[in-house]
């Protein structure tokens, strides 16, 4: 409830201080660790850094802790620590392709090279409370699976050995990076694909879940879902080489849509790309579905007028920390301008009503 106040800053003070202790709770209950959050709510923490843009689970555990479990909080605080960072240089493009796989599935071929791995996935589970969890007793050990050995090829290259499905061209450029510069329009396919990994994974999913209700037509299967780690690599001048600086662990999806073709290309399969940083299935194959949508133009398909095709209405509206701020600044004080609108109103009010007392001496 808000109050009129003075002294506004012992105000705030007291505010931060209640926050504080809410966030803490009830001092008879073990406070959560950061470790605890770290491994028990990964995909929790996995949303806050893809969204964040900052790949540190340890950053992300303290931030959701922080922010009282508020996701969206999580993620403004991780942005805004990550502008401090200095940057000393750039890594190379990751090779998905030498992926160690946890998790790989298609919807499309069976059989793969390497076997599909269902890996730790709720599409099995019958979606039940499990009041086991409640008496927090120990979780069984799962059977070791093996991983793929070896590289696991894309199902899309299987595809593209017959030229059924457009070719991937790489980029013959350095993408802008979004993080360090503002979004311009129209904006190329890198830049479309870095606002949706960085957007709100709801409204991605809502924009897909349009996709597949007719708003762009856009029909897909999920040529490939694979989640797993996979090496990070630098150029280091004075070495004339790249060496291995890490690893980081994404989800990567590749959609496959139908394409009846255009007046310069033939009828083929068409492709839809996701990757997020952590276990982030959902977020992977929404995006990957929404970039097909965004794709109308290049391929010489018609605008239908559909929300997940509009370029400008996705990108813009899409980043959860723009659209907080935007929203969530109408609760602070805005006085003077009630104020002024106040007094407007009444204004109006009373020149219609003497109009409209005016007209009815006139009729008399």
């Amino acid at each position: 409830m808000y109050v009129a106040v003075k002294g506004g800053e012992r105000a705030i003070d007291n505010a931060h201080a209640w926050l504080a202790e809410e966030r803490r709770g009830d001092t008879g209950v073990a406070e959560l660790t950061v470790p605890q959050i770290r491994e028990q709510l990964g995909l929790a923490v996995n949303r806050v850094m893809a969204e964040g843009s900052l790949f540190d689970p340890d950053l992300a555990a303290l931030a959701i802790k922080q922010a009282r479990g508020d996701l969206i909080e999580a993620i403004f605080l991780i942005r805004a620590y990550r502008t401090t960072l200095p940057r000393f240089g750039s890594s190379l493009p990751i090779e998905t392709a030498h992926m160690a796989c946890d998790r790989r599935i298609s919807a499309t071929f069976k059989d793969l090279p390497g076997g599909q791995v269902l890996g730790p996935t709720f599409d099995y589970t019958h979606r039940l409370l499990d009041f086991k969890l409640a008496a927090e007793g120990q979780v069984p050990p799962a059977p070791v699976a093996e991983a793929p050995a070896g590289d696991v090829p894309h199902v899309t290259s299987f595809l593209n050995r017959e030229g059924l499905i457009e070719e991937a061209v790489p980029e013959d450029r350095i993408p802008p990076d979004l993080t360090r510069e503002p979004m311009e329009l129209p904006a190329d396919r890198a830049l479309r694909l870095q606002s949706l990994t960085r957007g709100d994974e709801g409204f991605v999913l809502g924009m897909a879940y349009s996709t597949q209700r007719g708003y762009a037509r856009n029909h897909a299967f999920v040529g490939e879902l694979r989640i797993g780690a996979v090496a990070v690599e630098m150029e280091i001048p004075e070495l004339g080489f790249a060496i291995e600086i890490g690893e980081v662990i994404v989800t990567e999806c590749e959609t496959v849509n139908q394409f009846k073709g255009s007046k310069t290309e033939p009828p083929q399969f068409t492709r839809g790309y996701g990757l997020v940083f952590g276990q982030t299935e959902r977020k992977a194959i929404s995006m990957a579905l929404v970039d097909r949508a965004l794709r109308w133009k290049e391929l010489g398909e018609d605008d239908e007028g559909a929300p997940a095709q509009d370029e400008a209405f996705v990108l813009y509206h899409c980043d959860n920390i723009q659209a907080t701020g935007f929203l969530e600044h109408i609760k602070l004080p805005h006085y003077v301008d009630f104020q002024s609108e106040l007094e407007l109103v009444r204004k109006l009010r009373r020149e219609a009503g003497a109009a409209f007392a005016a007209m009815q001496e006139a009729a008399e």
